[in-house]
């Protein structure tokens, strides 16, 4: 439920309250865990202005928030290359490299993932990171994050057999857990991940990381946060411990 000026209401905070018991939170890792868009939007912009793409123009962040982020590297290549989905295979691939080299030295996690970390670790939940991006770069990432020992699996959308916006990877997720969707919920930050978590049955945390919230909200979130520091958050996780 949300307000007229699009602010999740105070109701939206409880939403979590229905999972109790809790037996598991599953993350997102591009601009859920990390906030990697940046690094992801430079590689592009630079690599599809090399190849004269928008005829040399670089593209701008409007266009790769509506056509690249969150969703997989198959579709990018599709959607950027149509003629040719062999080349966009190849360019992605390149790209892919490219944000790995960038990654190796920029990476940041999002504000307050230690801290959520923590009170994940402290009740002993099972938690599992589900994500489109290739597993080269996720385990650099989860790496790079220091979080290779905190997440008990790692499910990627391409291994699937639907990658998101399909519910596909969730669904795997709760199967290697053993865990109840009804005792589980998402932290996602992308249109496409959002819908996945839901389409699995599950309430979705959606982080303000870098996409528009009016996207977000259609997508049909639990709630939205900006980050893992939010009040909004941390109301409905003691909800939760009280339940």
């Amino acid at each position: 439920m949300t307000t007229p000026n699009g602010e999740c209401s105070v109701e939206s905070k409880s939403s979590l309250a229905a999972l109790a018991p809790l037996q598991a939170v599953l993350f997102d890792v591009d601009g859920t865990l990390c906030d990697s868009d940046p690094l992801h939007y430079y590689a592009f912009r630079e690599m599809l202005q090399e190849i004269g793409f928008n005829g040399g123009v670089p593209i701008p962040e409007e266009f790769f928030v509506e056509n690249i982020a969150g969703k997989h590297n198959d579709d990018i290549a599709a959607s950027l290359f149509p003629d040719d989905v062999q080349r966009g295979l190849k360019f992605v691939d390149d790209k892919e490299a490219m944000f790995r080299r960038l990654a190796e030295e920029q990476l940041k996690p999002v504000d307050g993932l230690y801290k959520v970390k923590k009170w994940i670790e402290d009740r002993g939940l099972k938690r599992a990171a589900v994500t489109n991006a290739p597993r080269p770069n996720a385990e650099l990432m989860i790496s790079k994050l220091g979080l290779s020992d905190f997440f008990d699996a790692l499910i990627i959308g391409g291994e699937c057999k639907h990658a998101k916006p399909y519910p596909d990877p969730y669904l795997k997720a709760l199967e290697i857990l053993n865990v109840s969707k009804d005792h589980t919920f998402v932290f996602e930050d992308s249109v496409s991940g959002i819908k996945a978590g839901v389409a699995a049955g599950m309430p979705v945390v959606g982080l303000t990381t870098r996409n528009p919230e009016h996207s977000l909200l259609e997508a049909k979130p639990a709630f939205l946060v900006k980050d893992y520091e939010d009040p909004k958050l941390w109301a409905a996780l003691e909800e939760l411990d009280k339940k």
